[in-house]
């Protein structure tokens, strides 16, 4: 967020805004409604990319059409429920918590204005917050979306988690959400405030919202080239049961990497990146135009 070109607003008017956000980034990329068709679709597509494991076999287009091949049209379906739930609120606490860190940081280092330092500095920051009220739902999606899924639904993935491995157990890959998280929003939000910098000072309306858009896209598409090794990892840590006394092949972040780029090739920390940028590009774009929409229409930028 821009602190440095708006007055001081409160907790609860970002924590509005990020909401409203995420409901309309919804609206905007699921044009069926409640079939969630374009996130979902791209979303169970990105997670099998990302649970195949050696030299991938196909593309997007190859993996979306074995799916629906094999296993019929209402699997790519699976795990619906908990991104449509998690949506509002996990835009909410993403901009909220930007906005806290960013005038935390602002007050600690003494700058009246926001840096391409702080600003990614209150990215991460804003990510790490995130990554905690999104892991059980991250969790749920990626047990519901996997081939060999046998749950039931939503429901039956926690309860079958719970009692297996306690409630700790939902959040199984929290340290990789924590880094997914980190660096998706520590490039989106750094490469807004550099792009601002660069585009054309806006005299309209229109042309803030372009510029606004502009900036978040192309700071959804930093964000995703620099986390998606990250989101493959936490893919496999999240798609693995745990066996008792055996210790998990994916289990830690940066030793995980290594082990995919060691027996996959480099290439294979990119599994999932086309459905996932197509949705993440233009998503940040609309976060952003529509949060600072949002927030325009209270107190009057100075």
């Amino acid at each position: 967020m821009s602190t440095d070109q708006r007055k001081p607003l409160p907790f609860i008017a970002n924590f509005a805004a990020g909401a409203i956000a995420g409901v309309s980034e919804i609206l905007t990329f699921y044009p069926l409604g409640e079939t969630d068709f374009y996130g979902v679709i791209n979303d169970v597509v990105k997670t099998r990319m990302q649970l195949e494991t050696g030299k991938s076999k196909h593309g997007m287009v190859g993996t979306l059409k074995g799916i629906v091949r094999e296993e019929g049209f209402g699997r790519l379906y699976r795990g619906l429920v908990p991104p449509l739930l998690l949506e509002a609120p996990k835009r909410a606490v993403k901009f909220a918590a930007n906005d806290f860190w960013g005038k935390t940081y602002l007050n600690l280092s003494g700058e009246s204005k926001m840096t391409q330092q702080l600003s990614i500095l209150t990215g991460c920051s804003a990510g790490a917050t995130e990554s905690f009220v999104v892991v059980p739902f991250e969790l749920v999606k990626i047990k519901l979306q996997d081939k060999s899924s046998t749950f039931a639904g939503p429901i039956d993935v926690v309860k079958q988690v719970i009692k297996r491995e306690g409630v700790l157990g939902l959040y199984a890959g929290m340290e990789a959400t924590f880094w997914r998280h980190l660096w998706w929003n520590g490039g989106y939000f750094g490469c807004i405030h550099q792009v601002r910098t660069l585009l054309p000072k806006a005299e309209t309306q229109q042309a803030q919202l372009l510029n606004n858009f502009i900036s978040g896209s192309i700071g959804g598409f930093v964000g995703t080239v620099i986390n998606t090794p990250f989101d493959v990892v936490k893919s496999r840590i999240q798609g693995a049961s745990k066996v008792p006394g055996v210790t998990p092949k994916y289990n830690w972040t940066y030793p995980a990497l290594m082990t995919v780029m060691r027996e996959e090739g480099a290439a294979a920390l990119y599994k999932g990146f086309v459905p996932k940028v197509l949705r993440l590009a233009p998503g940040g774009g609309v976060l952003l135009l529509v949060v600072e929409f949002t927030l325009a229409l209270g107190p009057p930028y100075i």
